[in-house]
């Protein structure tokens, strides 16, 4: 099924927002609806609820779902794109469903993460997800699915119509001009924070992103500096956020950004197991990194 869109509610920057949770872990859907708001006062086009940065594995389906609607009723069903990963393709499917049933105009989607999926079968997941009928970015993170969308097999899936735009997540910064060549019309997404200018140069049309959730306005100043060519502000702002970016691109990102949320007084607090506490050094790692971005006055 072909899904045609002239509207790309994907571009800008889309925050993968962490979820808050109360002292017995249960989610606090207030607590999340004033955080999308605050992220969309604060310079940031939208928020990707579900995502890994979500917690999404952990909750039940309830939750999930009733994530999905705070964030449409807080800001509105276009600035929002869910995450509709899942083992099944008619799991996910029915995400996507529900995603647009709530208002969404768009959602992101894994390919198949409960094996090492085989093209045919990452082809047939995103054709039965398309179904739906709404945009689809597809997220490409083989580091934990062990599922590589190489641009070849990206520019299949853009080429039957399933997806629109991909999170790219490889690190790879070379991916982006050999897709541009074979996909010309498929937007590329920053899915690193790590890798934001090298992919801003390249060309990317947006960012899926993890620490506007504690920084959102020195990091929306980043990237609209660094996809308009302003390179002066662009390089600065890089080189001061870095040591917090990089924390984005390892196990613990969802732990040490909810820290810094903590720290720069948003309500970023404790992860549902199995994630646990950070180790010791970690915490002071980016407890001082964070503390040094609140001096320079990038909170």
């Amino acid at each position: 099924m072909t899904v045609v869109t002239e509207n790309r509610p994907w571009r800008g920057v889309l925050v993968a927002t962490a979820l808050p949770l109360d002292d017995d872990l249960r989610v606090d859907h207030a607590k999340y609806a004033e955080h999308c708001a605050w992220l969309v006062e604060n310079g940031c086009d939208g928020v990707v609820p579900n995502g890994s940065l979500g917690e999404y594995q952990v909750l039940t389906p309830e939750e999930r779902a009733k994530v999905v609607e705070t964030a449409v009723t807080a800001i509105g069903g276009s600035r929002v794109m869910p995450g509709v990963a899942a083992y099944g393709s008619a799991e996910s499917r029915r995400w996507a469903e529900q995603a647009r049933d709530a208002g969404c105009t768009s959602v992101m989607l894994l390919p198949p993460n409960a094996y090492r999926a085989d093209e045919r079968s990452v082809l047939a997941h995103y054709e039965e997800v398309a179904k739906a009928g709404v945009p689809i970015v597809a997220y490409n993170n083989p580091i934990d699915t062990k599922v590589d969308l190489v641009p070849e097999l990206l520019a299949k899936l853009h080429g039957e119509g399933y997806i629109q735009a991909v999170k790219e997540f490889s690190g790879d910064v070379r991916r982006a001009y050999q897709l541009a060549e074979l996909a010309p019309e498929l937007d590329l997404l920053i899915g690193a924070d790590d890798v934001l200018l090298e992919l801003a140069l390249a060309g990317a049309k947006g960012w899926v992103a993890g620490y506007p959730n504690a920084l959102p306005r020195s990091t929306v100043e980043l990237y609209r500096a660094a996809v308009g060519g302003d390179l002066d502000t662009a390089k600065k702002l890089y080189a001061q956020l870095h040591p917090l970016l990089r924390w984005d691109s390892k196990v613990e990102f969802v732990q040490a950004i909810k820290l810094s949320m903590d720290i720069v007084g948003r309500h970023g607090g404790r992860c549902r197991p199995p994630r646990v506490p950070l180790l010791p050094e970690q915490e002071a790692a980016i407890r001082a990194a964070t503390e040094q971005a609140v001096a320079a006055g990038l909170a």
